[in-house]
């Protein structure tokens, strides 16, 4: 089959080679699934660049991607729940990652069925940012009725975290450019903020919620809005102790990352805030979950370009560059 491979680690981004490597081997609790589509997300950039070595560290070479959308080809002797021809959509395991590619071989416990009003492409949209949203609101402790800041909330993760979280009763306010002002007000946020023009930290006070998308730059203005005791989850800031005790990281790990996310443990301390840092995982029954959210709200997902996969690269250069409208693909 045909896949596109990491060969080295590169700072400054490197060129994924496709060739034809061997078929994905199968255990007793796996699902053999033919790959219609893969989305492409700046974790990829990350991993090519070797930002996320301590958190998940990879061998070369690699078969990169870590999401997708397919239809089941064959199951393990201890797999139930799914069959040859079901539309299923995953976010790989973090140590075992490869969606840019033909086939994929993937634990039945990281798979869902994929809501059946959605087509392949919009599925593959859907499972890294969507378990993000998830996850971070069981951090949360999201409770119907409070608020949510969502920061740059125009793009792929906006595009699930949005829709999701007016699913669960949350008002959403969010921040971004103001040609995707009326994309996102379509999703459900109830208040926007032109970045160029309004600053939201002047505005916006006692948020109960923050789900920041932008790091280090955003987050002294982030932790200003939030309330006296509210929660803060960062996708871009740096881990702290927390996050590694969390993930059953090493002593050591919990140690690095404490030294690390200490900055922004202090500023969560000052009004007694909590901040979280998260890596998502893969998790079948809470993609379940979505896919139920999904059918019962019918749920808009947004494409932005579909790329084929001797393509790659061009596709994992453009999602660099930041601006998206909504998720790229690649057509396997």
């Amino acid at each position: 089959m045909k896949a596109a491979i990491l060969n080295k680690y590169d700072k400054n981004g490197t060129d994924l080679e496709i060739k034809d490597i061997d078929m994905p081997k199968m255990g007793n609790d796996d699902v053999l699934v033919k790959i219609v589509y893969a989305g492409v997300n700046p974790l990829d950039n990350m991993i090519i660049r070797e930002e996320v070595k301590l958190i998940t560290p990879y061998k070369l070479p690699l078969v990169m991607g870590n999401e997708f959308s397919g239809v089941v080809e064959e199951v393990g002797s201890n797999v139930s729940g799914f069959k040859k021809g079901d539309r299923v959509y995953a976010r790989m395991p973090l140590d075992k990652i490869g969606a840019f590619a033909e086939y994929v071989s993937i634990n039945k416990d990281a798979l869902a069925h994929i809501p059946n009003y959605l087509d392949f492409d919009k599925a593959a949209c859907v499972p890294l940012t969507a378990l993000t949203a998830i996850q971070a609101f069981e951090l949360m402790n999201i409770k119907s009725g409070e608020s949510i800041f969502i920061s740059g909330g125009t793009g792929s993760l906006g595009a699930m975290a949005i829709p999701i979280a007016k699913s669960f009763g949350l008002k959403v306010m969010t921040s971004g450019s103001a040609r995707n002002e009326e994309r996102v007000t379509a999703l459900g946020v109830d208040e926007f903020f032109d970045y160029r023009t309004q600053d939201y930290s002047e505005i916006l006070s006692d948020v109960d919620y923050v789900l920041d998308t932008l790091g280090e730059k955003e987050l002294e203005k982030e932790f200003k809005i939030l309330k006296h005791g509210g929660s803060l989850v960062s996708l871009k800031g740096l881990p702290n102790k927390e996050f590694a005790e969390r993930m059953g990281f090493s002593f050591v790990k919990k140690t690095l990352f404490g030294f690390a996310g200490k900055k922004f443990d202090k500023l969560a301390n000052k009004k007694n805030q909590k901040y979280y840092f998260i890596f998502v995982e893969s998790n079948g029954s809470q993609l379940e979950k979505v896919s139920e959210i999904f059918e019962q709200n019918k749920i808009e997902v947004s494409v932005d370009e579909i790329y084929d996969l001797s393509d790659v690269n061009n596709a994992l250069k453009k999602v660099d560059k930041g601006g998206s409208k909504g998720k790229t693909l690649i057509k396997i």
